[in-house]
């Protein structure tokens, strides 16, 4: 059989990236790859083995996680991620790795580490990862790439009912302010900026049920799939 699609799937903050993977690869039979539990296990190393996370620097943080042998591995629709063999499962959840994962994803070496694993998990075919620059970094040749994108407003307010918050006026607004800056931050940043893909079609959800636009990238790969 042909190798199945890798699908890219990328966007600003609550553009609905994440939960739009995981119901595409479900859909399609495909494993989800959260990239994001990987930047937690490297990151749950460095707490283990170099100290106060200011004084670590990248390259010596790529140098523990080889050398601690985390890795990626595909099982069905889910990706184990390990740590000298074992699964890390929720260690890598906890408050300590979440107030510093932003940091260590931030190093180019860690990335550069990262996006090995992430591309050797993905050599098979069959996957879906989203974050900020995987159609355009991690997997340039993927062969479906997707880029999310929603009006702000619309954004506050999925960010919102996410966190159990209030849907009035002065709060949408406010969180609105609050992604678009995150936007201009991710976009204007020089490891990994957040933009298109040359080659990724476009996706707008403000007006999409959530049904449907899982429906409308499941059609793409299918159609790419189906292409002689």
């Amino acid at each position: 059989m042909p190798r199945r699609p890798i699908v890219a799937i990328d966007g600003p903050a609550a553009s609905g990236k994440s939960t739009t993977a995981q119901a595409v690869a479900q859909a399609l039979g495909f494993c989800h790859v959260d990239s994001g539990a990987v930047y937690r296990a490297v990151t749950l190393v460095a707490l283990e083995g170099l100290g106060a996370p200011e004084s670590w620097e990248g390259a010596r943080v790529a140098a523990e996680a080889a050398a601690r042998r985390v890795s990626a591995t595909p099982r069905g629709s889910r990706l184990e991620v390990t740590v000298g063999g074992v699964a890390v499962g929720g260690a890598v959840r906890t408050a300590p790795v979440t107030k510093e994962v932003s940091r260590v994803a931030a190093m180019p070496a860690v990335r550069d580490f990262v996006n090995g694993l992430l591309r050797e998990a993905a050599s098979g075919g069959g996957v879906v990862m989203d974050g900020r620059d995987i159609g355009t970094v991690v997997f340039p040749d993927a062969e479906v790439k997707v880029f999310l994108v929603a009006d702000p407003e619309e954004r506050a307010k999925r960010r919102l009912l996410e966190g159990g918050r209030s849907l009035d006026a002065c709060s949408i607004r406010d969180e609105a302010a609050l992604l678009e800056a995150r936007d201009a931050q991710d976009a204007g940043r020089a490891v990994a900026p957040l933009r298109a893909a040359a080659d990724a079609v476009p996706l707008d959800t403000t007006r999409l049920s959530f049904a449907e636009q899982v429906r409308q990238v499941v059609a793409l790969v299918r159609d790419r799939e189906a292409a002689p």
